[in-house]
């Protein structure tokens, strides 16, 4: 999909806190964040409006850092930092799953598209995260509708203003702009909100099914990448499931309107309806959203087209599986002359740069008044193909994406009952996949209880063949080894067993937490620094060699 909503005038309001999860969680000035969700329409969002004052630490030990101190304050370590911070608190915070992000319901497109990340820069955005200091998993889901960040956080709070501080310094928007439009999700409500995404909940054109393919697209790009790790790649793995039992098990996705064929009915809204026939329909960009426009001018009607692309290859496939349709190829060094000679232009690549500005249209020769007299441009590319600027000229007229709500309005009703059946569906889901979360909690009992016997195995071995004398021969050795390593895994075996849960069965997984946190106790497993620092340790040590 090329990668996008305006406030469209809208005036905001301070409205009641978020829900607890929300509200408990880290303030960056005017952070938009959902309330907590039962059958709420995908674009109902509350905004949660907080002094300009960053505050730092623990949600119930809250310490606030100042403009006078925040100098001296970012002058620490991470370690320093996480020393000096309600240290109890701080140090035994679970890692959290976090999305900020910019969609069609918070942000317009004209900040989406700064935001934007290609596809190809997708692994090199997940390194840069996780080598921040309190970053250890991340993903990027950038679309038309969306820029969406996921990362497994060490602490919500720090890691929420370093991501934010990154994509301010990726992307050259201050942190105070890019925070009127940003929205934060933790833990439940991100896996929720990832899941309504995949169902096609969240988007603009609701029930669209484009996305499901962008979130498995995320899980192959991240495929070997350091980073995308068990967490992220566990939830996104998680949200595909969800987006296909949704289709299948709901008419969600019935009669659903693609953002492509939202631009084709766009257009035709806009042209009188006798030149709906005669119309010189050009398309700009051969990709799935080009291809996609192609056959939903097709099935309106449209016979003939011109298609500019950069390479043919993409063209004549769809020459070959449309001839019924003619189908004209043009190279890019020949889309202004085409453009000359089109009533509708539909832009999809992903050029970075404007394909059309101002004065590049002033110059082209005026359509008829059989199409109303103006040349329109349908935009449904991030970053945009088309100038805001050309909409000032009294011969053309631009959409964007944002414009598509024109089109989606008219079935949304019938469409968000059937979203009332997803919902339960992405209920349900949530829950195992925290369950499964949970259950990960035992892998580092598991790894200690091993070491711990590892090493009492090890020494009692090295006294055994010390009495033994220096004539044991090496298989004899290799027997008393062989033997210790049985009794051993014979014994942790019981343990093991009932340290390992699928998460499934929440009964199963509650008896698998009893087991951890008693095997703790009677082992001594508890180390005296937490996890968590040790992470943040590793990571600071890391950045300094």
């Amino acid at each position: 999909m090329a990668m996008s909503s305006a406030f469209a005038g809208a005036k905001l309001e301070s409205l009641p806190p978020c829900n607890a999860s929300a509200a408990a969680s880290p303030s960056l000035p005017g952070v938009f964040c959902k309330p907590a969700r039962t059958t709420r329409a995908a674009t109902n969002r509350r905004v949660l409006f907080n002094s300009p004052i960053k505050c730092e630490g623990s949600p119930s030990d809250v310490v606030v850092q100042t403009r006078s101190n925040a100098a001296s304050a970012s002058s620490l370590s991470a370690l320093e930092q996480l020393k000096t911070s309600a240290v109890d608190r701080y140090t035994k915070e679970r890692s959290s799953i976090v999305v900020l992000g910019l969609s069609v319901h918070t942000a317009p497109v004209e900040m989406r598209e700064k935001l934007a990340i290609p596809e190809a820069e997708w692994a090199r955005a997940i390194g840069e995260l996780c080598n921040l200091n309190h970053i250890e998993e991340a993903a990027v889901l950038s679309t038309c509708n969306r820029m969406e960040i996921y990362v497994l956080a060490l602490s919500q709070h720090r890691g929420v203003k370093e991501v934010t501080e990154w994509m301010s310094k990726t992307s050259g928007v201050p942190v105070s702009e890019i925070c009127k439009h940003l929205f934060l999700l933790y833990n439940n409500d991100a896996t929720q909100h990832l899941f309504e995404v995949s169902a096609g909940l969240d988007s603009l054109v609701l029930g669209e099914g484009q996305i499901l393919a962008q979130v498995k697209q995320v899980v192959k790009v991240g495929q070997g990448v350091t980073g995308f790790g068990r967490n992220i790649s566990g939830l996104f793995k998680h949200a595909i499931s969800v987006g296909k039992r949704v289709r299948t098990e709901t008419n969600i996705a019935a009669g659903a309107v693609s953002v492509s064929s939202a631009a084709v009915e766009l257009a035709l809204m806009k042209l009188p309806e006798s030149s709906h026939a005669s119309a010189r329909m050009l398309v700009i960009g051969a990709g799935k959203m080009g291809k996609l426009v192609i056959k939903h001018l097709a099935a309106k009607g449209c016979t003939k087209m011109v298609v500019v692309n950069r390479s043919e290859d993409r063209v004549a496939a769809i020459q070959e599986e449309m001839k019924d349709v003619e189908i004209i190829y043009k190279p890019f060094a020949e889309m202004l002359n085409c453009a000359a000679e089109a009533d509708v232009v539909f832009t999809s690549t992903a050029s970075e740069t404007l394909l059309f500005r101002k004065d590049h249209v002033m110059g082209l020769p005026p359509v008829g008044p059989d199409v109303g007299g103006l040349r329109l441009f349908v935009d449904i590319s991030v970053p945009r193909n088309v100038g805001a600027c050309v909409d000032e000229l009294e011969t053309a007229k631009v959409y964007n994406v944002d414009d598509l709500k024109e089109v989606v309005a008219a079935n949304k009703e019938d469409r968000l009952r059937k979203a009332m059946e997803a919902q339960a569906i992405i209920a349900e889901e949530s829950k195992q996949f925290e369950a499964w979360r949970d259950s990960l909690e035992t892998v580092p009992t598991i790894k200690k209880l091993r070491a711990y016997a590892e090493r009492i195995r090890v020494a009692e071995l090295e006294k055994c063949l010390s009495k033994m004398g220096d004539d044991v021969t090496k298989k004899t050795r290799k027997a008393v080894d062989d033997l210790s390593k049985g009794i051993v895994n014979k014994l942790l075996h019981g343990p093991m067993q009932h340290l390992r849960c699928d998460g499934s069965d929440s009964r199963t997984l509650s008896e698998t937490l009893e087991n951890m946190h008693a095997l703790n106790r009677m082992f001594n497993l508890e180390t005296e620094i937490s996890v968590l620092e040790q992470k943040i340790r590793a990571k600071v040590e890391q950045t300094q060699k």
